[in-house]
């Protein structure tokens, strides 16, 4: 067990509380969390089927059945049959929702620059080091992951 002031608890304790202040900085679109992560993943991945979004989101496909009709009716979103396969239909993020990313995206950095601004240069530096260390090491778990799925 880590008894260390900076342990493994400490620091998610540490990591919830940014990942928070962040998320409620960025206010554009009156977006929930799950429809802000499905909106981001659609902008970074394609379009996507329902089942794929839900499976990908870790919620159910009545739940994300339910998110995409009301980010479609909020212009974020819209539907189109897959052209692989007629009965399908695929799920894309609009220009709207484009935009709408791209500005809680702005809002969420001003908010961490805020933060980071309240640190000394040292903080800073490590702070960023240590955050795109993570990313990497997240990136590289999630491709092991698809090429096991695979």
């Amino acid at each position: 067990m880590d008894t260390s002031p900076e342990g493994p608890d400490d620091l998610i304790v540490a990591v919830e509380q940014m990942i928070r202040y962040v998320r409620q900085s960025a206010r554009t679109g009156g977006l929930s969390t799950a429809a802000s992560s499905t909106l981001a993943r659609l902008s970074r991945e394609g379009p996507r089927r329902l089942t794929e979004l839900a499976r990908a989101e870790g919620v159910s496909q009545p739940n994300m059945t339910q998110l995409v009709t009301r980010l479609e009716r909020a212009g974020l979103v819209r539907r189109t049959a897959d052209a692989n396969d007629g009965r399908g239909v695929l799920v894309a993020v609009t220009s709207t929702g484009l935009d709408v990313l791209t500005r809680r995206r702005a809002e969420r950095a001003a908010a961490l620059r805020q933060l980071m601004e309240d640190m000394t240069g040292p903080e800073r530096q490590a702070t960023t080091t240590a955050l795109l260390a993570l990313a990497r090491v997240i990136d590289n778990r999630q491709e092991t992951s698809e090429e096991d799925r695979a």
